[in-house]
């Protein structure tokens, strides 16, 4: 398989992948947002909620709020050595204690270790008025998508790569025009693609000019990764491979043991 790199941010990265399948490439994907783990809020003990808002939807609310993962110090429940007892290993305790007038915001959250943090401070928790307070002791834990989707830690999709088959047409300057990604243009009265990688398969070319067809690749494709900003996109990759590996080696072991 061959990778070529077509953007990478700390947010975002785009990748080109050739020569695989459609089976290797979901994997890919279903293991990013199913099964590499982050921290998150999942148990709560409120201990006084003055806001406009029920306990269940601040609750709610909390659990979404993305925390800077540290995989080297924290397992999940099922892996660690207290075998799901709760311990410093695999869970963490956050508070908050605020009056108001004021807004509470994430970076009111007070965990007990400074390196696990809500990614962005300035995401609103509740609006507080005068003689309104909100007091609450939070557990936060390592686990994956499977088990909760605010555990995910990003957002992972793919497409093949498009494939154009283009014949002269009296409709290809409408083509050009209905082509929401302006990635056609008239040549004389050639019509050419400027940027195969931008095109998402919407086909408005096809329905404005007969002479177009365009279908996406089934060995080539174009794997697009967005980060939630818990782990970065290199440490989203690098765990959904370990994870392959290991449950790769595990159904090695599980088919020898068939013989």
């Amino acid at each position: 398989m061959e990778i070529k790199k077509v953007h990478f941010s700390k947010e975002c990265a785009r990748f080109v992948l050739k020569g695989t399948t459609p089976a290797y490439v979901n994997t890919i994907r279903r293991l990013v947002v199913n099964r590499v783990p982050t921290m998150a809020i999942d148990e709560i003990t409120f201990i006084e909620n003055g806001s406009a808002l029920y306990d269940e939807i601040l609750a709610n609310r909390l659990g979404l709020v993305p925390l800077i993962t540290d995989l080297g110090s924290y397992f999940e429940k099922a892996k660690c050595k207290c075998k799901g007892a709760g311990c410093a290993r695999c869970q963490l305790k956050i508070t908050l204690n605020k009056a108001g007038p004021c807004i509470v915001y994430a970076s009111d959250l007070k965990p007990k270790d400074p390196k696990v943090k809500p990614v962005y401070p300035k995401m609103p928790i509740v609006k507080l008025l005068e003689g309104q307070s909100l007091k609450f002791e939070a557990t936060a834990i390592l686990s994956n998508g499977k088990e909760h989707t605010k555990f995910a830690p990003g957002l992972a999709y793919y497409q093949g790569y498009p494939k154009f088959n283009i014949k002269a047409s009296k409709n290809a300057k409408k083509a050009v025009e209905q082509c929401p990604k302006k990635i056609l243009k008239l040549d004389g009265k050639k019509l050419k693609v400027t940027d195969e990688i931008k095109c998402d398969l919407c086909k408005a070319c096809e329905a404005a000019c007969e002479g177009i067809r365009v279908e996406g690749s089934d060995k080539n494709f174009i794997f697009t990764l967005e980060s939630w900003g818990q782990l970065s996109i290199k440490e989203i990759f690098s765990e959904a491979v370990r994870i392959f590996d290991e449950e790769m080696a595990e159904l090695g072991t599980a088919i020898k043991k068939l013989k």
